[in-house]
């Protein structure tokens, strides 16, 4: 039920990524306002997020799956309507994505908090390999061309569907079974105010070794995936020679890196444990972008970046089922929402400096990026020297 109801909402943000820029378009031909809607989105997930982690830990994070994703329909559905009676214009667009970030905030936190008490500690890789690979193919492979289709037919086609998807799986997951959180060990007489709880969490995370250095070396990995991906469109063409159907191609493939990931991660980990996965996982990742700053064949290029994807998915599994394995059940919406405070600050600066660098020389953020995980590579093999596999 949770996988289901998550590849739904997936699909809906896939049918987002390309709709939602193109229903700016056609609402406003100033960029400044159409880029102002990925950085009103990043904004918002950054001051809701821990908040959010709180409300994670205090409420039923099944209920909250439920009522995030249904209200994200609902919210959409009317978006939809205003779009087809031509009402609103670019306020109400800005209104409805400040909207749609915030639930999907809660929405995340919550499947991510949920998975732990539906699956065996054992079976934690599978699970979230299997549900990143339902994200993959919803986001990166069936939701843009699905949305760039509807949109063909009218702009508040691809808006309806996203509604719809996004109703339908706050309804699958209804028949998720309603699970009480029990305290295991933590004291239950924290302070009950939102900032309190949520600095709690905070420093649960910064005291633990082991979630702790997680967050750190996945705040510095989203600094460096964000030094390439921020200038990577200006780096295929001038460094690369590609077009955009050529760009499209090779971001493409680096999707099916990430899809065979998705279904190995958990096979690796059983023979080599999480130290060495993320170890070697980061380096991959190292390596990969090294290789990309030097390459000028577009084919190579791809190679590179379906192993960068691969790298990419394989830590993020690992360090989501370590984060599950290891955080107390009434503390995992709060940890969850510090260590994706760590990954948001990370994309900011990386995005910023990938711009600065790329300045001096193109391919200077993507060398810059491969640096970053040859530290984030050996940050890991430090902290997670103490981790028990079984």
């Amino acid at each position: 039920m949770l996988w289901a109801a998550n590849a739904t909402s997936n699909l809906a943000d896939g049918i987002a990524f390309v709709s939602i820029p193109l229903l700016a378009t056609s609402l406003t031909d100033d960029p400044r306002w159409v880029a102002g809607l990925a950085t009103l989105y990043a904004l918002v997930r950054l001051l809701v997020a821990l908040p959010i982690g709180v409300w994670v830990d205090r409420l039923d994070r099944r209920r909250i799956l439920i009522v995030a994703n249904l209200l994200r329909g609902v919210t959409v559905l009317g978006l939809a309507v205003c779009v087809h009676l031509d009402v609103g214009g670019l306020p109400l667009l800005y209104a409805a994505f400040a909207v749609i970030g915030t639930l999907e905030s809660a929405a995340d936190n919550a499947a991510v908090a949920l998975v732990p008490s539906i699956v065996a500690t054992r079976d934690l890789d599978r699970a979230n390999g299997r549900l990143s690979a339902a994200q993959l193919i919803a986001d990166e492979f069936a939701g843009p061309p699905l949305g760039g289709l509807l949109f063909t037919v009218a702009a508040a086609v691809p808006v309806f569907a996203m509604g719809g998807l996004w109703a339908a799986a706050g309804l699958v997951a209804l028949g998720l079974p309603a699970r009480r959180v029990v305290a295991s060990g933590v004291p239950t007489t924290a302070p009950r105010s939102v900032a309190s709880e949520a600095a709690a969490g905070a420093s649960w995370l910064v005291r633990h070794r082991v979630v702790g250095g997680l967050a750190l070396v996945g705040g510095l990995a989203s600094v460096g995936y964000m030094l390439p991906f921020s200038i990577l469109v200006v780096f295929a063409q001038e460094q690369l020679g590609l077009d955009g159907t050529g760009y499209g191609v090779i971001l493409a493939v680096s999707a099916l890196g990430g899809l065979v990931g998705s279904f190995a991660t958990a096979r690796i980990r059983r023979w080599i444990g999480y130290r060495w996965t993320v170890v070697l996982s980061l380096l991959t990742g190292a390596v990969s972008l090294l290789a990309l700053a030097v390459t000028r064949d577009g084919v190579v290029a791809a190679a590179l970046l379906a192993a960068y994807i691969l790298h990419a998915v394989i830590w993020g599994i690992c360090s989501t089922s370590l984060r599950q394995r290891l955080v107390p059940e009434e503390l995992r919406g709060r940890v969850n929402a510090a260590s994706r405070v760590a990954g948001l600050l990370g994309l900011a600066l990386g995005s910023m400096l990938g711009g600065i660098l790329a300045a001096v020389h193109i391919a200077l953020p993507v060398a810059a990026g491969g640096v970053v995980f040859v530290a984030c590579a050996a940050i890991a093999l430090v902290v997670l020297r103490v981790i028990d596999d079984d």
